[in-house]
């Protein structure tokens, strides 16, 4: 247990983009103190740290010998999230990654091995698990409303530039981001539309690079799904598709139908209607207010899921638990990418483990 009677330090590995939308999030918790950034990149780390009137680190042993930290949230490229996350999961810190976790399988299991054998809590970010819209979702599959499930659809149809894949030289890249339009953007809803039907037994995928130059990994993918509790589905994803829509989730049953875009439910239908049903069309129907969902603009996101879970990540530390997305949850949307990936060059179903 964690002393509850004093606001949990966190310290950002990595001053890019999301950097931003995290640091917005712990100084909006009570329950969190920002403390600094560290970049390979120094200058980035510094600008950072003067906009936030942080501290700046030299290096990443600088900031894991600063007792003021207690979390070290890990927003480097996806592919260098490894060794930050081992190293401060062996000073004792406890470790929160961005999406994905890690481009494998192999490399996230040595962030958990590293977590658990060092007793800290390790918490994988997918802010739209904690969406109200989701939730009720979820609560709805869980609760058998739709009958036997027969389908379950996500559409993730994005729009990012060339100037957007040329303004990081890792972008687009097998070894740091680990995929294209499935591993980096699709992976949202992928995780999603997979933690709400239970996981996925097995993929049958296809990819391309339709729109894009200078880039190793695609920018289009489909893949069929077959889910564990029986159902089949279908997962899209590209970055070639202007101007961009929002995440586009549809799942069928015998007794229902939801259709969900990002916080927006479209249809919310039940054989057995129940009371509140009427007002969470009322409430969670088209509205206005709501962020554009990094359709077209990958700053158009807000930081809202991202204050959720690093709340709910530091109830899980004080209170001794695991967080509602840990390292092994985490885990499984880049099982299911990496899988489309093996299926494509392979030309066949692949089973998860």
């Amino acid at each position: 247990m964690t002393d509850s009677s004093r606001p949990l330090g966190v310290a950002i590995v990595g001053s890019g983009m999301i950097s931003e939308f995290q640091a917005r999030a712990i100084l909006d918790l009570p329950m969190a103190r920002l403390i600094g950034f560290q970049d390979t990149v120094s200058e980035l780390a510094r600008k950072r740290a003067e906009q936030y009137a942080a501290r700046c680190y030299s290096d990443l042993r600088d900031l894991l010998c600063d007792e003021a930290v207690d979390i070290v949230s890990i927003c480097t490229p996806s592919g260098s999230h490894l060794e930050p996350a081992v190293e401060a999961a062996r000073a004792g810190k406890h470790v929160m990654v961005e999406k994905p976790v890690e481009i494998t399988t192999e490399r996230i299991d040595r962030i958990i091995d590293a977590c658990r054998e060092s007793g800290v809590t390790l918490g994988a970010i997918f802010p739209r698990r904690f969406m109200d819209t989701s939730r009720l979702l979820k609560r709805a599959i869980d609760g058998g409303r739709f009958g036997i499930l027969s389908l379950a659809d996500v559409y993730i149809k994005w729009y990012r530039s060339q100037e957007y894949y040329d303004s990081g030289g890792w972008r687009g890249t097998w070894e740091l981001d680990g995929g294209g339009a499935l591993m980096n953007q699709g992976i949202h809803g992928i995780d999603l539309i997979q933690w709400l039907m239970g996981g996925v037994e097995s993929v049958a995928g296809m990819v391309a690079t339709r729109s894009h130059e200078r880039i190793e990994v695609e920018d289009a993918a489909t893949a069929s799904v077959r889910y564990r509790c029986g159902s089949l589905g279908v997962i899209e994803a590209t970055t070639a598709a202007w101007p961009g829509a929002k995440i586009r989730i549809e799942i069928s049953g015998s007794a229902g139908t939801v259709i969900m875009e990002d916080e927006t439910i479209l249809a919310w239908s039940f054989a057995d209607e129940s009371e509140e049903d009427a007002a969470i069309r009322r409430e969670y129907g088209p509205r206005e207010g709501l962020s554009g969902g990094g359709a077209a603009d990958p700053k158009a996101i807000s930081s809202e899921g991202h204050r959720r879970q690093f709340e709910d990540f530091i109830c899980a530390i004080r209170e001794g638990r695991a967080p509602f997305c840990d390292g092994r949850e985490g885990r499984a949307a880049v099982d299911v990418i990496t899988s489309i990936y093996r299926s494509a060059r392979e030309g066949r179903a692949i089973q998860l483990a």
